[in-house]
């Protein structure tokens, strides 16, 4: 049977997109993907398969760019946003011969310069793009006002590489359950839409006032400086190879964005079986995270909301914790790396 050809126009890649991929190559599609190049805040390194083939955005003018795609010839466009004007021209020369894929992962806020994308969407992405794919029901409601019909709007956009992740929890399980680690752990980008201070204040000020055995594992690096106290531990970007040993010595992830659109980690940290912290402004919590079952949300920037949420999980009895993180594997279930592919695989 004749292999399915998929191009990506991309910006940054990840673990979790080339879990996608793989998935991709198993049913029987050829992959290309057009990067950026690698984040220096966040300078992963990755496994990249043989038969995923790779180009450095950096290498091709307009022109040039578009010449590689057509000797590609690919089935399926898949294009990271509309900030690349030369992915946009890519789409709308393809977008008679083959299925253009638009992703997008803002929530709807429907402020000026939402509204204004709306307007001009009919006249500009609608004649570059087939089809929409967004994570989940709020950035579906943005894809509605961009005028795209609930038909082509495609959900499931982000999956976590969920066999990873879940095989952790299986590996760690049995400790676990010995002894719990009273450890908190955060994975992101030290900036202040993260809410990392947030977090540091209100883990600081529960220690103060009531001492308990729990810490706070930090790992990321950014433009704010590491708090310093003897119960806060930082580690810098760590890369995923390197994880497992953070997610065998922690008990409960903790996000506290003011601002995160998605949040796969959110999806990772429950495959790994973990009960979950995090604010209302992470989108992926409509899906991995439901209130008083594996988890608890707030409001995002309130740090006395944030010390109520952290100081209700460390009064939580080891078996509790336990059963919160086995309805977490239960949520992360519901996206793979294989429905992601298949979702794809369905267009054609």
């Amino acid at each position: 049977m004749e292999k399915k050809k998929i191009v990506f126009l991309y910006t940054e890649i990840a673990d979790y997109f080339l879990a996608g991929c793989k998935a991709l190559i198993e049913k029987n599609a050829e992959v290309h993907i057009i990067r950026y190049p690698v984040n220096k805040e966040a300078p992963f390194q990755f496994d990249i398969p043989e038969k995923i083939k790779i180009y450095e955005r950096n290498n091709y003018d307009k022109k040039t760019l578009l010449s590689l795609v057509e000797s590609i010839n690919p089935q399926i466009i898949v294009c990271s946003g509309w900030v690349d004007k030369s992915y946009l021209t890519i789409c709308k020369v393809f977008k008679k011969k083959a299925i253009t894929v638009l992703t997008l992962d803002n929530h709807w806020r429907g402020d000026i310069k939402q509204r204004i994308a709306s307007f001009i969407s009919p006249f500009y992405l609608l004649k570059r793009f087939s089809n929409c794919w967004v994570p989940g029901s709020l950035q579906f409601e943005y894809a509605l006002k961009l005028g795209f019909n609930k038909k082509s709007i495609l959900s499931g956009f982000y999956s976590c590489d969920f066999d990873m992740f879940y095989k952790q929890y299986l590996a760690n399980k049995d400790e676990k359950q010995k002894y719990f680690p009273k450890r908190f752990i955060f994975v992101g980008r030290y900036y202040e839409f993260k809410g990392i201070k947030d977090l540091w204040q209100a883990f600081i000020e529960l220690q103060t006032k009531e001492p308990t055995e729990w810490e706070l594992w930090c790992l990321g690096t950014g433009d704010i400086e590491p708090i310093k106290h003897d119960k806060i531990k930082h580690f810098g970007f760590v890369q995923p190879k390197d994880l497992p040993e953070f997610i065998k010595e922690t008990g409960v992830f903790v996000l506290p964005s003011h601002f995160e659109p998605w949040g796969v980690v959110v999806h990772e940290f429950a495959a790994a079986g973990f009960p979950i912290i995090c604010s209302d402004e992470v989108g992926a919590r409509g899906i991995f995270v439901e209130e008083n079952v594996n988890g608890y949300i707030y409001k995002a920037g309130d740090v006395g909301e944030l010390k109520k949420q952290l100081k209700k999980m460390m009064s939580l009895g080891d078996q509790k914790l336990i059963e919160m993180g086995k309805k977490s594997i239960e949520k992360a279930k519901q996206i793979t790396p294989d429905s992601w592919a298949d979702t794809l695989m369905k267009l054609l």
